[in-house]
């Protein structure tokens, strides 16, 4: 039986650490008569990492370096493949992911520290790979923004994917980076329904917000495109031709697509929030989720965790990129350049009289 849905989050549960032998089941608190919906805070804890840039090699990522200012994340998506990596801290993917966000606050002064360092070699800095770098906590700290800030000072490129508004609140940093080709923002919109996003992704920007982000940043002459991730087979993939639709009208110039991933624990949370919301529909979901990915839920492989594959994927797959021909958006986002790059202290330098 599934366990009762929690106000402004996307799991109701926290499943057990995978690695941890030990589990703590706490006991249910008695139902509010006044509000039966349970409802649980975020708690912001300091993370004390002394170095920011992160690196990968993964064939199957666009990027080698990234920023992630903040780990969790109070979005609550319930899809995140991010979920499973609390699991590295003690916590769960669950409710802790999307309740406890550890907050990277020396994050600005890192970041000056790497791109300053002689070893840094410009390229393009990924914000972020795992968690969103516009999620509600990023109003109080401004770690994103003052990271955008210095990379402006270096004029080092940056490629931005969020799901929220707020980005719009960066213009005038993200219009300086355009101006050097350092910059593309990536607008991430799953489903135009506002009833299935307030379930799905309870705390990110409605989907008319999302598209008023690409507006203004259009309107800015910031490179901004659109990420349909993730696609859910059975549930949004035929939104897709609407969606791509919605974004080329606000000024999108190109379009992605990832299909869901069901990482480690995030596939029970997945099943357990078809339960609660949608058990109608709850196997064919899950069928045509197992149709691309070889039987299975999830699937790692090289190659194909990223596309999906077998008749279905390619199914999703060709309609995406008819609509996408058709409304004229490119496959991929511009080229960004380290041609601008710099290291301010040594600009400075030019002009000292020693």
């Amino acid at each position: 039986m599934a366990n009762l849905p929690i106000r402004g989050r996307g799991a109701s549960s926290n499943p057990p650490n995978r690695f941890e032998r030990i589990a703590f089941e706490p006991e249910p608190l008695p139902p509010d008569p006044d509000d039966p919906i349970p409802y649980r805070e975020t708690q912001y804890l300091r993370d004390n990492s002394r170095t920011l840039i992160s690196t990968n090699n993964s064939p199957d990522i666009p990027f080698s370096a990234s920023l992630n200012l903040y780990r969790g994340c109070s979005h609550g998506c319930i899809y995140c493949y991010a979920r499973p990596f609390h699991e590295y801290l003690g916590l769960s993917a669950g409710l802790d992911f999307e309740t406890i966000v550890f907050v990277k606050q020396d994050a600005p002064e890192l970041l000056r520290e790497e791109l300053q360092a002689a070893r840094w070699k410009p390229q393009t800095i990924a914000l972020s790979g795992v968690t969103d770098p516009y999620q509600p906590a990023e109003r109080h700290f401004e770690l994103t923004r003052r990271c955008l800030r210095i990379l402006a000072d270096f004029r080092n490129p940056v490629a931005i994917i969020t799901k929220n508004f707020l980005v719009t609140r960066d213009v005038d940093l993200l219009t300086e980076l355009a101006e050097h080709q350092a910059v593309s923002v990536h607008i991430s919109i799953t489903t135009l329904k506002n009833s299935l996003q307030r379930v799905m992704e309870p705390r990110t920007s409605i989907p008319s917000r999302r598209l008023a982000a690409v507006e203004i940043l259009a309107n800015h002459d910031v490179p901004v495109g659109v990420m349909v991730a993730p696609v859910i087979p059975g549930l949004t993939d035929h939104e897709i031709p609407a969606i791509l639709k919605a974004a080329a009208d606000a000024g999108a110039r190109f379009a992605n697509f990832i299909p869901l991933r069901l990482p480690h624990g995030v596939a029970d949370l997945f099943q357990n929030w078809l339960d609660q919301h949608f058990p109608d529909m709850k196997n064919r979901v899950l069928n045509r989720i197992r149709e691309i990915r070889g039987g299975k839920l999830n699937e790692t492989g090289f190659g194909s965790r990223m596309r999906g594959k077998g008749k279905y994927a390619e199914q999703i797959r060709a309609l995406f990129n008819v609509s996408r021909a058709k409304l004229k958006l490119d496959a991929r986002g511009p080229q960004l350049s380290t041609a601008a790059f710099r290291r301010p202290n040594e600009q400075l330098g030019l002009f000292d009289n020693g």
